[in-house]
């Protein structure tokens, strides 16, 4: 009798529960699929380095996940990915502006859009006792150059334009990337270094040295002296066919790269943790001074509205490169940037 009696009330149990939600005879509702994340290759040109920090920390904080981004590093020290962008073989480059003003120059339409080092970031660097503290110093003196091309060549004839040195007055010799055991061996007086690099290392070695940076003032305070031509510096490139096709992809890498640019400046000592991930030789023996490299790298990307292009500046640094015969004729430069996706964060 017992048995009969729960045949009878489990089912009216059951609908009980249905009715208190309990119980649910309805299918599972399938969890929405994601679309896969678009991978897309973001070529350095050059080696993995604690320099690129902002990018491991938008890789490692999910900044570029939560875009749907998949970014592929290339590391390749590919002289030319100015032409890879604007024949359209690649998408996206760091590059700086005045590589820019010469593929325009070429009709490549290449558009810088994001702007992230603040000053340009080439210097002349000696040793203290050589007692070069300005660059009419430089005059009679042997000057050593990594290369007669790129940002190090056109940096050094900025200086020497903006201080009305004749070229002729100085000896350049090409010493290639010896810069530092040229300085302390006393092959050569003075180099143009990269000012992220070679002081950092001199300095860490206990060695006291002077630099004179090209970039115009006004450099934060704990940068030091300047020359006075207002170059525009590295950047992220991409090109016409890109912005009128997937305007929505380059919007999403300017979020994400921002993103870390922001998280880098404001946590140094994070950043620098992450950037172990990526390029682990920076631990060890050598910490201190790739440490070095990124706090004295923050003071060139730091400022107000970070990512923002100066027309100003594109306008100087195309007719400097003019006026040294890089160029024939100029171009608008409304073609050569854009601060469509940073204004639009």
């Amino acid at each position: 009798m017992e048995t009969k009696i729960r045949l009878i009330l489990n089912p009216l149990l059951c609908l009980v529960i249905i009715a208190l939600g309990g119980c649910s005879l309805a299918q599972p509702t399938a969890t929405p699929t994601l679309p896969a994340p678009e991978t897309i290759t973001l070529a350095m040109g050059f080696i993995p380095n604690v320099q690129f920090a902002p990018f491991y920390v938008a890789e490692d904080k999910g900044y570029f996940a939560e875009e749907n981004l998949a970014v592929r590093f290339d590391y390749g020290m590919e002289t030319d990915l100015l032409k890879l962008v604007g024949v359209g073989e690649l998408r996206f480059a760091v590059a700086s502006g005045d590589q820019v003003i010469l593929a325009r120059a070429q009709g490549l339409p290449v558009v810088y859009v994001l702007n992230w080092y603040r000053r340009f970031p080439v210097c002349v660097v000696s040793l203290k006792e050589k007692g070069i503290n300005g660059a009419k110093d430089l005059v009679g003196k042997t000057v050593g150059i990594p290369a007669t091309e790129g940002a190090s060549y056109i940096g050094w004839r900025a200086l020497l334009h903006a201080e009305g040195i004749d070229e002729a007055q100085v000896n350049l010799q090409v010493i290639g990337y010896t810069q530092v055991a040229s300085l302390t061996e006393g092959r050569v007086d003075a180099a143009v270094c990269y000012a992220l690099n070679e002081p950092v290392q001199l300095r860490q070695a206990g060695y006291a040295i002077d630099v004179i940076y090209v970039a115009a003032p006004p450099l934060p305070s704990n940068v030091g002296g300047a020359g006075g031509v207002n170059l525009v510096s590295n950047g992220l490139i991409t090109n016409q066919q890109t912005i009128a096709e997937r305007p929505e992809l380059v919007q999403e890498l300017v979020r994400a790269m921002l993103r870390g640019l922001r998280y880098t400046i404001e946590h140094p000592d994070e950043a620098f943790a992450i950037c172990k991930k990526y390029v682990p030789e920076i631990a060890g023996d050598n910490e201190a001074l790739q440490k070095a490299v990124l706090l004295e790298s923050i003071k060139f990307w730091q400022g107000e509205r970070l990512g923002h292009s100066d027309r100003a500046a594109w306008e100087e640094s195309q007719r400097f490169i003019r006026r040294i015969g890089l160029i024939d004729a100029e171009v608008d430069v409304e073609t050569m940037f854009t601060n469509r996706f940073v204004e639009s964060q």
